[in-house]
């Protein structure tokens, strides 16, 4: 079993991803229908879907795809999560920008890179009801569970038990941000819409990850 992965392997990541986000692009938008504007999986799904196109003529390693999909992400789709997801993916990109080799920790280093860039550019804290209630924790357990000695597959399959438990956590909080903050107690018994698909998106990635290493 393989400890690391080529950077140049790294592609088939942002492929998956795009393949995941367009298969659950109803389930997002129907999770953010009940407390939110409900376009959030329409919104994912055409950025997604516009990287996908661009990958097909300008292809390349890991970094660059985190990079194209991030500037699609900040340009070509509206709401707030576009940008939000945008200076993740960059922030990703550029903590494994001239590595030839991603292994447990470079790809730990991406994961909290692309946490600080949200908790920078925005106002959320863990609780609020938003896409780090998902993040925050999937990123300590993978970093934990590379500290404790356990390789990189098992730390990518903690980090998605984390990442599943936050999401899902978001259940029975009340949101703080947004529109769907107006709503106050009434926004408690359905999962954030950013949980959601932040939670597909690294499910996705240790997904993809564990292939590659077998």
């Amino acid at each position: 079993m393989k400890q690391e992965f080529l950077n140049s392997e790294g592609s088939r990541i942002i492929y998956d991803l795009i393949k995941v986000i367009h298969d659950n692009k109803q389930y997002l938008s129907d999770i953010d229908g009940a407390i939110g504007d409900g376009d959030h999986g329409i919104n994912m799904n055409k950025g997604f879907s516009i990287c996908e196109q661009k990958l097909k003529s300008d292809p390349g390693d890991l970094t660059h795809s985190l990079e194209i999909l991030s500037e699609v992400l900040m340009k070509d789709i509206g709401g707030s999560m576009g940008p939000l997801y945008g200076m993740f993916f960059a922030a990703v990109a550029d903590a494994c920008r001239g590595k030839r080799i991603i292994d447990s920790k470079v790809f730990g280093k991406m994961l909290a890179d692309g946490k600080e860039s949200i908790v920078e550019i925005g106002s959320a804290k863990v609780g609020d009801k938003t896409l780090l209630d998902t993040l925050a924790p999937a990123v300590e357990a993978f970093n934990n569970s590379v500290e404790n000695g356990n390789n990189f597959i098992q730390s990518v399959e903690d980090m998605n038990k984390a990442a599943i438990k936050g999401r899902d956590s978001t259940k029975n909080m009340i949101a703080k941000l947004g529109r769907a903050s107006r709503l106050g107690k009434r926004s408690i018994g359905v999962i954030d819409a950013g949980a959601a698909s932040c939670c597909l998106i690294l499910e996705s990635m240790a997904d993809t990850i564990e292939k590659i290493l077998e």
